[in-house]
């Protein structure tokens, strides 16, 4: 009798320690075996700081032509016929045109390349919401807002290069238009981060390098104001509609407005520092793509029906590069 009860205690208290065992690490790998804690937090963020973008400038103004005259006093130098026309506009004498000038041919002004591609700095803030994963703490996935204020594009003289007459054949060095204009970006996305430490919890008073990568969409806005400062558009019966004609007989262009849509490729780097198990401060990288951003003209101004619009140039590839420095708190 003492055996079998020697026996069945031993038993027992087998049973309570397995209990005990299975109860208190459920699962070592995925949770905080004191407290059931599968690192699974809240985030939220915010950032400030610098914006660098660079695009290459591409010129969409397509078939049309501007009208070139030879200027028989200079030797047949070859000038637009804005200024032919402008040379013989107070003249009292009626051969004016024909004696001074004779006609050289047309050149496709969208031939002409860009004077310079885009390249500024303007300054970006953004916030973002998510949470980092149950059992794979390491991983934290945030939706996002990022605003990158205007920066200036204002070359003078737009496009800039050689035409190739026809049907003469000659050759002639051209500039075309004067641009002050600007360009914005509002940028949606999500992104997924990876922190590098060990466990579940984040190490506080220590660096935590992080690498991200998402997607987005991005609405980018673009405000042009062209002028005619080599003569050559307002000679174009077409581009009459998209502003007033002056005294002088030079366009006016109105000031446009244009919105682009961009689906955006994103990735990031950067360092965190924990002050302490809530709060981490913030310093990184990202990296946007867009596409094409376009600058148009527009009739909006003159009050005619319907709207036209008439794309001028656009920004392709564009690519930016944000260093930033924020706040994150996980909970």
């Amino acid at each position: 009798m003492k055996k079998s009860v020697f026996i069945f205690a031993s038993l027992i208290a087998c049973m309570g320690t397995a209990a005990d065992a299975n109860w208190q690490y459920p699962n070592s790998r995925r949770r905080d075996s004191w407290n059931g804690d599968d690192g699974m937090r809240f985030v939220m963020s915010v950032r400030g700081g610098a914006a660098y973008g660079r695009a290459k400038i591409k010129n969409d103004i397509g078939g049309l032509t501007g009208n070139y005259m030879y200027d028989l006093s200079n030797n047949y130098e070859i000038v637009t016929q804005a200024y032919a026309e402008a040379v013989c506009s107070n003249s009292t004498d009626p051969t004016c045109f024909t004696s001074l000038f004779q006609y050289a041919g047309y050149g496709r002004l969208g031939d002409l390349p860009a004077s310079k591609n885009y390249s500024n700095v303007s300054f970006t803030a953004g916030f973002s919401a998510g949470l980092t994963l149950p059992g794979a703490s390491q991983w934290r996935v945030e939706f996002g807002f990022d605003h990158i204020s205007e920066a200036d594009y204002n070359p003078n003289p737009l496009f800039d290069g050689t035409l190739v007459l026809q049907p003469s054949g000659d050759s002639v060095a051209a500039q075309s238009g004067g641009v002050q204009s600007t360009v914005a970006s509002d940028v949606y996305g999500v992104m997924a981060f990876y922190d590098f430490f060990d466990g579940i919890r984040k190490p506080v008073r220590q660096m935590i390098p992080y690498v991200g990568i998402g997607a987005g969409y991005a609405d980018t806005k673009t405000v042009l104001q062209l002028t005619d400062s080599y003569g050559d558009l307002s000679s174009i019966y077409e581009l009459r509609n998209f502003g007033i004609v002056d005294g002088n007989n030079i366009v006016q262009f109105n000031k446009a407005e244009t919105h682009s849509s961009n689906l955006v490729p994103m990735a990031a780097v950067g360092v965190s520092y924990g002050v302490n198990e809530r709060l981490f401060l913030d310093a990184g990288i990202r990296g946007m793509f867009m596409r094409k951003v376009k600058w148009q003209l527009t009739n909006a101004a003159t009050g005619t029906d319907a709207e036209k619009r008439r794309d001028w140039f656009s920004a392709e590839n564009m690519m930016y590069i944000n260093a930033t420095v924020g706040l994150r708190v996980e909970f």
